[in-house]
């Protein structure tokens, strides 16, 4: 009985993350949709914010549950490393590698300095307050 029990209790909490996961990638995925309609080119913009999102997530103390709505959710159908790659090959097949590793160069460049702030910011806003 005691197993039945056990395994009820992480069916519904598997079943609860699951629904956080849900719900923060349908928003995300919409904006990189609409990143695409109205930029043009969403992988740079989509992995920058996504990265800055995910830094200020691990500048802040840890929450689970907003680790799975956020983190995993929102900012794992936001950004896309496949995507990224992808558009680099195409630039390498077409000739421009220039402009492939510039694409490279920029989103890593650009991502990381990102997700530093993100943390930093997140860290600040956790921060005890000093005491006098």
């Amino acid at each position: 009985m005691m197993e039945a029990k056990t395994s009820r209790f992480t069916l519904q909490q598997e079943l609860s993350e699951l629904v956080l996961v849900a719900i923060g990638a349908v928003p995300g995925a919409v904006l990189r949709w609409q990143l695409g309609l109205h930029l043009g080119e969403k992988d740079l913009v989509a992995n920058v914010v996504g990265a800055l999102v995910l830094g200020l997530l691990a500048g802040c103390p840890s929450r689970p549950r907003r680790q799975l709505l956020l983190g995993i959710g929102f900012c794992g159908s936001l950004t896309t490393f496949s995507s990224w790659m992808v558009n680099s090959v195409e630039l390498i097949a077409s000739g421009q590698w220039v402009e492939a590793l510039g694409l490279i160069g920029l989103t890593l460049g650009l991502g990381v300095g990102a997700a530093a702030l993100g943390f930093w910011v997140g860290r600040a806003l956790t921060a005890p307050a000093p005491t006098r």
